[in-house]
């Protein structure tokens, strides 16, 4: 039949390599339009042309489950394994995107872990846009290097289950692999050292300029500018408002204030009283005509001496 791997085909994982998609998903692919005719007879290579004609990526979608034809032709893959290096130049391809992407992710389907951190994280440098189409059908924009991150640490990726990834630590430890160096570390080692060395040419500089400048700082002779107005700095609303204002006198408190100086006090008004009290009492000008014509003593004994001079006389 049409769906059987091929005689000669390793077992993966210890599995056959079809079984690494879902029997669901798989047996939708087999019923599917693209996989009868697209896919039907096809050869190592002649997937290339196949995957050459590829628009975007994604696994399975709508609500009766119709698989994308990339999702097609990873299954087609697995039943036929191709070799090796077939799936290497896959990888290397730089013209075709979606090409390498069919061969990164039959590489992370079917590859050791060794192989898989060796082949594929130089993509991580691809920034390159891809379009990829979700569960509901709708397209979203994507990067090279995003896809391949989900692959090397996503647990499910295009509706496959990704078999298990080892640590790269562990390899690193085991001597399996070297140590991986970004390519942005090596940008921004030369970024460093590129300000390094213009900062040694600009000190020297630095230090003939500085007498000069200090010179015309202190001569004292040249007249001084007057701040523009353009400079000068406006108040800000805090300080306006913790400066105190002087209110001008609403018209309502200067009426006020005209009624009270018009209308004496208390005061004034008990004083008044007491004088028009005091004019009236008859006692008051008598003890005033008392006071004023009271006569002391000493008036007194020299009218009397003037009588006695008289009357000798």
């Amino acid at each position: 039949m049409a769906n059987r791997t091929v005689k000669d085909a390793n077992s993966i994982h210890g599995t056959n390599p079809q079984y690494l998609v879902e029997k669901i998903i798989r047996t939708r692919i087999y019923e599917s339009k693209y996989w009868k005719e697209e896919c039907f007879g096809l050869t190592a290579e002649l997937v290339v042309d196949k995957a050459m004609e590829l628009k975007y990526v994604g696994g399975v979608y709508g609500g009766n489950i119709k698989p994308t034809p990339f999702l097609c032709l990873t299954l087609k893959m697995l039943q036929i394994q191709p070799e090796k290096d077939i799936i290497v130049e896959f990888i290397k391809n730089e013209d075709f995107k979606y090409v390498r992407l069919l061969g990164a992710i039959y590489m992370r389907l079917t590859g050791t872990s060794v192989d898989c951190y060796k082949y594929l994280e130089p993509l991580y440098n691809d920034y390159r846009k891809i379009k990829s189409q979700n569960r509901n059908g709708e397209f979203e924009l994507m990067h090279v290097d995003e896809f391949i991150d989900e692959l090397l640490h996503a647990e499910r990726m295009c509706d496959i289950i990704l078999p298990r990834l080892q640590k790269r630590q562990v390899l690193e430890e085991a001597e399996l692999l070297d140590t991986r160096i970004s390519a942005l570390e090596e940008d921004l080692d030369e970024v460093e050292t590129s300000d390094e060395e213009d900062e040694e040419e600009e000190k020297p500089e630095r230090v003939q300029t500085a007498e000069p400048h200090r010179r015309s700082y202190r001569d004292m002779d040249r007249p001084r500018r007057s701040p523009s107005p353009r400079y000068r700095r406006s108040r800000s609303p805090r300080r306006r408002s913790r400066s105190p204002k002087r209110r001008s006198p609403s018209p309502r408190r200067e009426r006020d204030r005209e009624r009270h100086r018009s209308k004496s006090p208390r005061r004034h008004r008990s004083r008044s009283r007491d004088r028009r009290h005091r004019s009236k009492s008859p006692g008051h000008h008598r003890s005033h005509r008392h006071r004023s014509h009271s006569k002391s003593p000493e008036s007194r004994s020299k009218k009397s001496h003037k009588r006695s001079r008289r009357g000798n006389e």
